[in-house]
């Protein structure tokens, strides 16, 4: 008997565009702590948890403290200047014409992501924020997800510990290949083939 339809989302590259954003906030970080960091490079890697990248430039006795400060000024700087990824909205639509449910769960912490999802007008019934990679499997089961799609190779990763297909998308810093390779049941341009896609990968669990 198959589970009723959940399907989880990652957020950043996959639902939305933050690149602008949290460039923004790199560049008010340094500002702020004096610390050098290169903002585009940091947003052309996104997907790891935030302490990774900023361990990259700052000395190890204040990451905590870029931390801290990267999220105090995130709502000011990271919000307003995010967009909708193609297809975005109509793949959530998607989910519920098809009776499902539609979660995101994401390295971001919770109370951010909410704040790209409330101010692009993307509605979730559930978010869990601060998992990376495999501990994503942990509220992907929580939540009875069927699905989880993602830009990423650990979002692969997370689908695969799951137990659900992974649906990758080519918006963010994975290739094509290397979602293929990390597991993706299909690998899309963008989300704007997502329904179809969706319908898919359901047609194939029913015939197994």
């Amino acid at each position: 008997m198959m589970l009723p339809l959940t399907v989880g989302f990652d957020l950043d590259m996959t639902l939305v565009d933050s690149r602008p954003g949290i460039a923004a906030t790199y560049r008010a970080l340094t500002e702020r702590t004096g610390v050098p960091v290169d903002a585009e490079a940091a947003v052309s890697r996104l997907g790891p948890p935030l302490r990774t990248e900023i361990a990259r430039w700052f000395p190890p006795a204040r990451v905590d403290e870029g931390v801290r400060v990267f999220r105090e000024l995130y709502p000011a700087y990271a919000i307003t200047p995010a967009v909708a990824l193609a297809g975005a909205p109509a793949a959530l639509a998607a989910v519920r014409a098809r009776g499902g449910r539609v979660l995101v769960v994401t390295a971001k912490l919770g109370r951010l992501a909410k704040l790209h999802l409330d101010h692009l007008g993307l509605r979730v019934d559930e978010v869990a924020g601060d998992l990376f990679a495999e501990e994503k499997a942990t509220a992907l089961r929580a939540y009875g997800a069927t699905h989880y799609v993602g830009d990423h190779v650990a979002d692969m990763a997370a689908a695969g510990a799951a137990g659900v297909p992974g649906i990758a998308v080519s918006t963010g810093p994975c290739s094509v290949d290397e979602l293929h390779a990390a597991g993706a049941a299909t690998v899309l341009t963008d989300l704007t083939g997502f329904p179809a896609a969706l319908d898919g990968v359901i047609r194939l669990a029913l015939s197994q």
